[in-house]
């Protein structure tokens, strides 16, 4: 279930969003797909492997990582970050389920304000993350969530082909620079797991097999991803939306490729959720308590969790730069940055080849590059949006 656990998380987002980072950057966006992919994988097994980086014990948190390599600032720095994505992507989630069951409902009589949805959804997520208590009672969630969005991804395939024909020709770019930073943001944050990768590694029958696991699942998603971004920008070029579904004839096709997707999110977010909490249950140590006291402990900070979503979800309705600015904050820190630096505190730096310590540099520069210019754009765009009153 560790397979699925990362295509449900990982997956989902890129494909709604690649397409118009795509138009975006231009073709030239492909090269940074293909790094962003093969350094997620690497530094995905470096992350784990720091986890055991320590003689006779495994580190359980990304906090408790850091708090080892770097201090308490390290550690709570980290700790920031990583509730920065468990938070705000499960928040992005829910704005998304709010804005599809406001557009699938209009005009009936289950017709609410996205808002109203957006809090429904956050209840009906609510109810398996309150319930549950470790990543394994949420797999099936997770199988159910990568089933979705294989099936939306052929849909939009599908669809947008059968369409080209009555297009005008679409305008492509090579390369867009001023906007190259915020799309290697936004494809950096197609596959951004590695916040739930300690507790999904830690859920595993045999461990050994992270590397494996980790590199099928992502390489599935990349193959997802591919099949939607590419013929998506190719067929609608700079006319390309976020969601790419919103390119759609309002058809049945559309409306099942609606329906599937939000119910992948509504499957993903409870996993993003539970490792939030696994990692602070851990830190306030719930296990010293009776039954009684624990669930009791847990459900109520569980709740907290799921208000803290809620406000954000409702006062924050802006999809495509909620993502921007969630994937540059957070994730091109806690995907290219802290696992080579936690690693090479762990296990050093001279003892590794010349090759080896280039590739981690090149890591850390497209890090840096997505962090700061994509976060300079995102909260750009966000200001003036929200001084507009526009919310998508």
């Amino acid at each position: 279930m560790a397979y699925f656990n990362v295509v449900c998380v990982v997956a989902g987002t890129g494909t709604l969003g690649l397409p118009y980072a795509f138009m975006q950057g231009g073709w030239m966006g492909l090269l940074i797909f293909f790094l962003s992919w093969a350094m997620s994988i690497y530094t995905g097994v470096l992350l784990v492997k720091a986890l055991y980086g320590v003689p006779n014990r495994r580190i359980s948190t990304f906090k408790e990582l850091s708090t080892v390599c770097f201090g308490w600032i390290g550690g709570w720095f980290t700790f920031f970050l990583q509730c920065w994505i468990l938070i705000g992507v499960p928040s992005l989630y829910m704005v998304l389920s709010g804005q599809n069951m406001h557009s699938l409902c209009q005009g009936t009589s289950a017709e609410l304000n996205a808002r109203y949805w957006t809090i429904i959804c956050t209840v009906f997520v609510g109810l398996p993350f309150v319930l549950v208590k470790t990543m394994k009672e949420v797999a099936w969630a997770s199988a159910i969530g990568s089933i979705t969005t294989v099936i939306v991804v052929l849909i939009v395939l599908v669809v947008a082909c059968i369409e080209q024909p009555s297009l005008p020709t679409p305008q492509h770019d090579a390369v867009i620079w001023p906007q190259f930073p915020s799309a290697l943001a936004t494809i950096s944050f197609s596959f951004g797991g590695n916040v739930i990768y300690p507790n999904v590694e830690l859920s595993m029958r045999h461990p050994r097999q992270w590397p494996k696991v980790l590199a099928i699942g992502l390489s599935s998603c990349a193959a997802l991803y591919l099949l939607c971004a590419v013929p998506g920008y190719y067929i609608y070029g700079r006319d390309t939306m976020s969601p790419i579904y919103n390119n759609l004839p309002r058809n049945a096709a559309y409306m099942v490729a609606v329906v599937l997707i939000t119910i992948h999110v509504l499957m993903a977010a409870p996993l993003l959720l539970t490792s939030l909490s696994l990692d602070l249950e851990e830190m306030l140590r719930l296990n010293r308590f009776g039954n009684t006291k624990e669930a009791l402990v847990r459900s109520t900070l569980r709740i907290v969790i799921l208000g803290i979503v809620m406000i954000i979800a409702i006062f924050l309705p802006y999809f495509d730069l909620l993502m921007e600015l969630v994937g540059s904050v957070s994730n091109c820190t806690l995907i290219f940055l802290l696992p080579i630096f936690t690693y090479l505190k762990l296990t050093g730096v001279r003892n590794k080849p010349i090759y080896e310590l280039a590739w981690m540099a090149l890591i850390v520069v497209f890090g840096l590059v997505g962090l700061i210019f994509g976060t300079k754009g995102a909260i750009e765009a966000l200001i003036v949006r929200v001084g507009q009153g526009v919310p998508s």
